[in-house]
């Protein structure tokens, strides 16, 4: 009867070590769901922004905001955040963002 407790114990730390790793992995870390307009927090406390078709993150900050307004300037609208725009839009200006540097004091 010793025996088989033996071969128990051993079942269930078999299966703990086995299923802690993916448990870890699980909530460990934060899913993104595709989502662009999904702003992180980095460790210098600034607004991030992922770029989906470019696969970056932008920080959202004042030189980033006056981008923007330039970019709807030269389309003649009005100014609103940008979270509030649509996907589509979103990836218009990141593309348009890429294409015009100049405007981003770190290169992005």
């Amino acid at each position: 009867m010793h025996r088989g407790y033996q071969y128990l114990f051993g079942f269930f730390v078999l299966s703990a070590s086995l299923a802690a790793p993916s448990a870890m992995n699980a909530a460990g870390k934060p899913h993104d769901n595709g989502r662009q307009e999904e702003n992180h927090r980095d460790d210098k406390d600034r607004n991030r922004v992922y770029d989906r078709d470019h696969k970056d993150y932008h920080n959202w900050d004042d030189n980033e905001d006056r981008s923007f307004r330039v970019y709807l300037g030269e389309r003649h609208r009005e100014y609103h955040p940008f979270v509030e725009l649509k996907v589509k839009e979103q990836r218009a200006y990141w593309n348009w963002r890429h294409r015009h540097p100049d405007h981003d004091h770190d290169g992005r």
